[in-house]
């Protein structure tokens, strides 16, 4: 019998504190962090939670082939960003879509977030993470916050997102009373994150003065977006909810940006604190402190447009052939269901702790099918922008350009790739071992055991922001909670279960923003891999308000007696 006990619970416990101390406190690099969390987690599940040695190989093992999945998605990530960064792609995207406007935070809120959640709509496993840190560093954000910035705007579209993949997959783990009426739950809690989100970016760039001069476009956006989700679950199927909101709020950017007071640049901000082109660094120079009042007002105007400098939709190219790829293998289900008809999967066999923790077998276990993969598309993606810009000589431009000799292309990405992987692999192998000695379940079981009916409304988002920190995926923090959210729910008694479940995927979702997955995602591409503790200073005390707010909204909503099953 599993005990659930105040022990046991701090044992499990211990491999997080330890991870998050030497992340947050110590600044450790990510791959020496993550490696004593494994250890720590390995030990508390040999020693304390009775796991044999071959059990805690085969979980072990189960964590590599869990990264290979995010592996790879980094390898072909690096290789999309040197591709298009060779060719000066992101300096061509810059100085050309500044020509439109050179109002950073309008740019900074469309790339940050209405851009980073439409990514997220078609295209998950961080892809957009990746896509939008190096577009961010472009306009002259600094590395942690070109990081921290779409990890908040994203996190919000994390449920419906992906055609809604997380949203199937709590739907399949459960028996829900109501699907249309948890979709609807799910609905207005996600507008939270998402209207949070435009705010927390816009004080982010420069505190009140820019949340002021920013909130008619946050809330004209998070309408769409939020209200365009809400509306959209209740009259077409909820995967497409999140496509649809994110959609016409990419659009909405346009007619937005000839608005007078988005049009060109704005002195109503003097601080700009994440921009690094412009003005004039803090004595930090680390990419996370403030910076000093700075004389020059506007990324545009910190170097001449090069006439040399590809045009704007060759500089958008790869990212158009992502978008196009992933959208059409998501919608055209023919050839979606051709392409993942091709998987490769392990075999691992039943293994069970001492404490009586069951893990069943699994013939082929969480299959990989490399050819829906976003892997495949940023490949590909990356094979289409270096042929055209080869054919075009942007890089030999570049290479005229460039001050000095670059760094080889497979050193560059490997330099960067090597890191992120020890990394991503000692998490998973860590998140593996406490699922399976049972360490994660004495957790979520002790927050309920010492529920009251408000309490547990209230938690119900942190035990799914727990799940996509352990796994780094709403969907497998779905699957992994999902279930236990309803029997609690259930057991405690006085709780929608709608409003439960809701808490549980929008709280995985928040969670997304500080999952070490994406966080090392968006370090490698970004180029600072090492400073995830930095970029998680930023993200959790954002996941820890926000999922407040959400667990408030739950109690409320369902002390009101709304969003229950009739």
């Amino acid at each position: 019998m599993l005990p659930v006990n105040a022990t046991y619970a701090a044992l499990a416990l211990l491999p997080l504190a330890l991870l998050l101390f030497t992340l947050v406190v110590l600044r450790w690099r990510a791959h020496e962090a993550a490696s004593v969390g494994m250890f720590a987690a390995a030990g508390v599940a040999v020693v304390a939670y009775g796991l044999p040695a071959e059990a805690l190989s085969v979980a072990s093992a189960k964590g590599v082939w869990d990264a290979v999945f995010v592996l790879y998605v980094i390898l072909p990530a690096l290789v999309f960003y040197h591709v298009i960064d060779r060719a000066d792609g992101f300096e061509a995207l810059r100085t050309r879509i500044t020509a439109f406007t050179d109002n950073e935070l309008f740019l900074v809120l469309a790339f940050g977030w209405v851009f980073v959640s439409f990514m997220q709509s078609i295209s998950g496993f961080g892809t957009p993470i990746v896509v939008v840190a190096p577009l961010l560093l472009a306009l002259g954000v600094k590395p942690v916050y070109s990081v921290a910035i779409p990890l908040i705007g994203h996190a919000w579209a994390n449920t419906f997102g992906t055609l809604g993949v997380a949203w199937l997959a709590l739907v399949q783990v459960t028996e829900m009373q109501s699907v249309a009426v948890t979709a609807l739950a799910l609905g207005v809690l996600l507008w939270i994150p998402n209207l949070v989100a435009g705010f927390s970016i816009a004080w982010i760039y420069g505190r009140m003065e820019a949340v002021r001069y920013a909130a008619p476009m946050i809330l004209i956006v998070s309408l769409i977006h939020g209200g365009g989700q809400l509306a959209a679950v209740t009259v077409i199927p909820p995967e497409f909810a999140n496509f649809f909101a994110a959609t016409v709020g990419l659009l909405a950017l346009a007619p937005l940006a000839a608005w007078d007071r988005y049009a060109s640049a704005t002195d109503a901000i003097e601080k700009r604190l994440v921009m690094t082109e412009g003005l004039t660094p803090a004595a930090d120079g680390d990419g996370t402190g403030a910076v000093a009042d700075g004389g020059v007002a506007t990324a545009a105007d910190a170097a001449a447009p090069d006439d040399d400098l590809m045009s704007l939709p060759l500089a958008a190219l790869p990212f158009a052939v992502l978008a196009a790829i992933a959208l059409v293998t998501a919608v055209v289900t023919p050839l979606g269901d051709a392409l993942g008809s091709l998987q490769v999967g392990l075999s691992f066999p039943e293994i069970a702790t001492g404490l009586g923790v069951v893990t069943e077998a699994a013939a082929p276990y969480d299959p990989f099918a490399p050819l829906t993969h976003p892997g495949t598309f940023l490949l590909a993606s990356a094979l289409v922008a270096f042929l055209v810009y080869r054919r075009k000589g942007h890089y030999e431009a570049a290479a005229d350009r460039a001050d000095e000799p670059r760094t080889g292309f497979s050193r560059a990405v490997l330099a960067t790739a090597i890191p992120a992987s020890i990394a991503v692999v000692s998490f998973l192998v860590m998140a593996k071992v406490m699922d399976h000695s049972g360490q994660v379940l004495v957790l979520a079981e002790s927050v309920a055991s010492v529920a009251t009916t408000n309490t547990y409304g209230f938690l119900s988002p942190l035990i799914g922001s727990l799940g996509a920190f352990m796994t780094s995926s709403n969907t497998a923090s779905n699957i992994l909670f999902g279930g236990l959210q309803q029997q609690t729910a259930a057991q405690l008694g006085g709780l929608s279960e709608p409003l439960i479940l809701a808490g549980q995927s929008a709280g995985g979702a928040i969670g997304n923003a500080i999952s070490p997955g994406n966080v090392i995602l968006g370090t490698t591409a970004a180029g600072i891999v090492g400073r995830e503790g930095d970029v998680l200073r930023v993200t959790i005390p954002w996941v820890a308000a926000v999922g407040a707010l959400v667990g408030l909204a739950i109690v409320s909503l369902n002390a009101a007696g709304l969003l229950g099953v009739a």
